[in-house]
């Protein structure tokens, strides 16, 4: 595995603490040599994103009041840059970057920086997820892709971008969500708190049903939360009991109301509860007409005269 070059410490191990110098008149020379940690001027479209960036999704709002920012006072932090052939490809910076793209400078201060592929993705990454403003999935797709291409514990990502082990193991379960309350928390429909809930459902389709019913109705991670304690709860044992009649004599008894009525007969027997009480037994008989009802009712000693 590539050595880490401090890399574990941040961008701030890479950037000196130390106001921007000013930048230079022009565009510099693409083959132009300069210090690999001094603060140069780079041609604004002389920079490629880097295709690796785990950020799908830059907000047009955020952007936009980046774009005035730089109108109004240039761009204040310097991007981190690689050198890549004939042109430069962006380490850290690219929302800053589309934003001066969009404010229309023709060049950005960059630092430009030595580094191998791996270290270039893993600089991307931590720096993104160093930010506050990448949705839940981009997030998790970062720490996944730090685990997978840099066999990163949870532990060391966490120290790696400075938030809390739970935090990246709890952004990772996310991706096991299915696509469509993954694309809800990507347009910020649900957050983070609501996903987290819906990982305690068993069954996808249950989850994209409740999930629908939090983004409709409004709900709150709370309410969606005592929702799926209520689906995950599990149902009632069945309350133990006993037949008072045993199967073979309920047998012999229905065979003999049947010989003596005529006609089919079904007898349910009481039952003993576990709690001592009981619960009733049932005989029904069935006829099929008037006539029917009569010659039984005899056979009771009644009358349907009244």
């Amino acid at each position: 595995m590539a050595s880490k070059h401090g890399l574990g410490r941040g961008l701030s191990a890479l950037i000196n603490e130390k106001p921007v110098a000013a930048e230079t008149p022009g565009p510099s020379p693409i083959n132009a040599v300069t210090p690999p940690e001094g603060i140069t001027s780079v041609p604004v479209d002389k920079i490629r994103p880097n295709p690796k960036q785990p950020r799908r999704r830059f907000a047009p709002e955020a952007l936009e009041d980046m774009v005035r920012s730089i109108q109004t006072h240039g761009v204040l932090q310097p991007l981190l840059l690689r050198r890549i052939g004939d042109y430069y490809e962006l380490v850290a910076g690219e929302r800053r970057w589309r934003a001066a793209r969009q404010a229309g400078l023709e060049t950005v201060p960059a630092i430009l920086k030595d580094v191998n592929d791996r270290d270039a993705l893993e600089l991307t990454l931590i720096e993104n997820l160093q930010r506050e403003d990448l949705n839940p999935v981009e997030e998790a797709e970062g720490y996944h892709s730090l685990t997978e291409q840099f066999a990163l514990s949870h532990e060391e990502i966490a120290l790696r971008v400075g938030k809390a082990r739970a935090t990246v193991t709890n952004a990772l379960r996310l991706l096991a969500l299915p696509e469509e309350i993954k694309h809800m928390l990507v347009n910020n429909r649900l957050s983070a708190g609501h996903a987290k809930a819906l990982l305690g459902v068993a069954i996808d389709e249950e989850k994209c049903f409740l999930a629908r019913r939090a983004v409709e109705e409004g709900w709150s991670v709370r309410v969606l939360e005592k929702a799926v304690e209520r689906l995950s709860r599990a149902p009632r044992k069945p309350r133990a009991m006993r037949d008072d009649i045993p199967a073979a004599h309920l047998q012999d008894l229905s065979d003999k109301l049947h010989r003596h009525f005529g006609t089919s007969v079904r007898l349910v027997p009481s039952r003993t509860l576990a709690n001592g009480k009981k619960a009733k037994g049932l005989i029904e008989i069935d006829f099929y007409s008037n006539e029917d009802l009569t010659r039984i009712l005899e056979l009771f000693g009644l009358s349907d005269q009244g």
